[in-house]
């Protein structure tokens, strides 16, 4: 390292607020300070902008009603469809040359469509549906990896008012199974299978294993063809091949039919501490307005930027910020099949070089891993095409923050790191690019219009400085309507904790921890449920429990998260062997396949630790707490209410021995 890097470096270390670069400003999206306090002096008629950037078959004649809080509805008497919003209208007004989607396969193929090559697409996908006999309102399931069938399928369901529910590739037969139970999905779009690191993955055997657990009849299963001759299989009855499929409606359209804003758009299944995944449900009118304005406003994406989010459509990031979002606003989105280090450690780097890319949304897991890696990596690209990076999925650290505008903005890229949730529809605390200033680590002010705020137990908001919870005590827009066909769980998980009904005053709680300073920024301490954030992705202590006691052998276990250097947080499992069974390597495998089987890679144990007992309060209540400083290695806190305190230290010094 030069001594001009070492003094960089050590500036950059000190540096506490960083200001978005002159050039950034002038051509950004938003750029007025006043529109703060606009949004909140003319509230809730300032998400009339957020309408605004869709188009209407009917206007709407309200923009909020509220009447039945907490169910509240947005843009009420608007008829409109997201299908037509993201493709047909686009291709009217002049850009049915332009790029839509960018994909690039794991092994290096690529495949480009314009908007009228989508739309065409989707057009025929749309009729083949109607052929199978999807109708209005008829839950579809995809599930899929990362393919342009898949956002094909999303956006032709859209057209003809049937909502979709995406099952992340990586879950499970099991996971397939309880989501097409939960939703009475009678019809299934996925793959034969994909590749990861080179390899060919089955994915319809896993595929069928999970039809074999749904409860009902499921009408027509549609099959995509990714792995060619790398894999042989054969479809059953009521399976069909996508080519074939939609040869037969090829050159078709469909008229998009025309939704009520309230109407379903999709459903996405999140965890929750029932062990029971939670259908979200989110409609179409505020969702795709506030995925749209938060695509503009917060990622500054113009229609001719070349944009990248490296999530999986399989997650509700994909959804927001890969599909409606940007393609409302009539840009390019990228969709990479594949890992970010392979073949190579600077695969990314090579495609934002090759692709222009403009703006980059990634993860900080992912960025961890980057800088684990080295600089090198990066170095070796072309970047200063980027204008803008962002981060989304956990609270990023200040060293990676940093680590993340010097090499891979060059120190010219503002920074968004991005605050929400599967249940927010969008990002709900972040920097406005063109007016905030940064602070690494933090994620930034509520956005205008969202009455973000940190409270104590009571309810209470916090003094600068001090820990607290996020409450929202207003209605936005992109939030959920409601739990599937689970109202009163909607209530309790969300309203019951800050809410008065007798006043009829309704404040939503996300479960997370945070703290705020006196500049009004809020950072994101993590999650306060019984919820695991791995890499991103929220996972479910109960279902991952209930995955490893369902194992022989294995009398009762708990499940925590723990610190880790690349995904943030990790998943520990500590268990009691049955009578009769050895708490050895055989064991621990079987637990972790269990939870494999179950659920998916995605929820891999990092470590299985045996014990003869969990520590328990007298009432049997598990201290998970005890088990999560463990896990991270932290100080063991108060272990004065257990009746077993000795059990604590007898697990820590296993954990160390080990």
């Amino acid at each position: 390292m030069t001594q001009e890097e070492a003094d960089l470096e050590a500036r950059l270390e000190e540096q506490e607020a960083f200001d978005p670069p002159e050039s950034f400003v002038e051509q950004a999206n938003v750029t007025d300070p006043g529109i703060y306090e606009e949004f909140e002096e003319n509230w809730p008629h300032c998400w009339e902008r957020a309408a605004d950037l869709l188009t209407w078959n009917e206007e709407y004649d309200t923009v909020l009603d509220d009447g039945d809080a907490p169910f509240y509805e947005w843009f009420t008497g608007g008829e409109l469809n997201a299908s037509y919003n993201c493709l047909d209208r686009h291709v009217e007004d002049g850009a049915a040359d332009e790029a839509a989607i960018e994909w690039i396969g794991e092994l290096g193929e690529t495949r480009s469509y314009t908007y009228e090559e989508l739309l065409a697409e989707v057009n025929e996908f749309a009729a083949t549906l109607r052929g199978l006999g999807v109708e209005e309102d008829d839950v579809v399931t995809l599930y899929m990896p990362m393919i342009p069938e898949l956002p094909i399928a999303m956006l032709a369901c859209a057209r003809i008012g049937a909502p979709h529910s995406v099952v992340f590739a990586g879950f499970s037969a099991d996971a397939l199974a309880t989501r097409m139970n939960s939703a009475d999905s009678e019809y299934l779009v996925t793959c034969d299978g994909y590749y990861r690191r080179g390899d060919a993955l089955d994915h319809i055997s896993k595929t069928n294993e999970g039809l074999e657990g749904v409860e009902h009849e499921v009408s027509d299963v549609v099959v995509v063809d990714r792995l060619g001759d790398d894999l042989e299989h054969s479809l059953a009855d009521n399976q069909h091949d996508y080519d074939d499929l939609v040869a037969d409606y090829e050159g078709e359209t469909v008229e998009p039919v025309s939704r009520d804003a309230e109407d379903m758009l999709f459903l996405m299944y999140t965890s929750g501490t029932t062990g029971q995944p939670k259908g979200v449900k989110h409609t179409t009118g505020g969702y795709l307005a506030y995925t749209a304005w938060t695509s503009r406003a917060v990622l500054d994406i113009e229609a001719d930027d070349t944009y990248w989010c490296s999530a999986d459509i399989g997650w509700i990031t994909g959804h927001s910020y890969i599909v409606y979002g940007p393609l409302a606003l009539g840009t390019t989105s990228v969709m990479y099949e594949g890992t970010p280090d392979y073949p190579e450690k600077d695969r990314l780097w090579q495609l934002v070089e090759d692709y222009e890319v403009d703006i980059f949304y990634t993860a900080p897991t992912a960025i961890r891993a980057f800088m684990k890696w080295g600089k090198e990596y990066p170095e070796k690209h072309d970047l200063s095409s980027l204008r803008l990076l962002g981060t989304v999925g956990e609270p990023i650290n200040p060293r990676a923050w940093k680590w993340y505008y010097k090499h891979i903005g060059n120190e010219e890229c503002p920074i968004v790191d991005t605050w929400w949730q599967t249940e927010t529809g969008g990002m709900m605390i972040t920097t406005l690019p063109g007016i905030n200033t940064m602070k690494p680590g933090s994620a930034g002010p509520p956005l205008p219009g969202i009455d973000a705020r940190v409270v104590n137990a009571s309810g209470e908001e916090v003094d600068a400085g001090q820990a607290g919870y996020v409450t929202v005590d207003k209605p936005w827009p992109g939030m959920l309507r409601t739990l599937y066909n689970n109202d009163e769980r909607f209530i309790n998980e969300y309203w019951q904790e800050y809410s008065d009904e007798e006043t009829d005053e309704w404040v939503y709680f996300p479960e997370d921890g945070a703290k705020i300073d006196d500049d009004g920024y809020v950072t994101i301490l993590g999650r306060v449920d019984d919820v695991i954030n791995v890499s991103g992705h929220r996972l479910g202590t109960m279902e991952i429990e209930s995955a490893v006691v369902g194992v022989d052998g294995i009398a009762e276990a708990a499940v925590v998260g723990g610190d880790h250097e690349v995904k943030g947080e990790a998943v520990y499992v500590y268990a009691i062997p049955e009578d009769g069974y050895d708490a050895d390597a055989e064991l621990e495998e079987r637990a972790i396949e269990g939870v494999l089987d179950s659920i998916g890679p995605i929820a891999k144990p990092e470590e299985v630790i045996f014990t003869p007992e969990l520590p328990k309060t007298r009432s049997g209540k598990i201290m998970r707490r005890l088990l999560e400083d463990i896990a991270s290695g932290n100080e063991l806190g108060n272990t004065s209410t257990l009746r077993n305190p000795g059990v604590v230290d007898d697990i820590a010094a296993q954990v160390e021995d080990d």
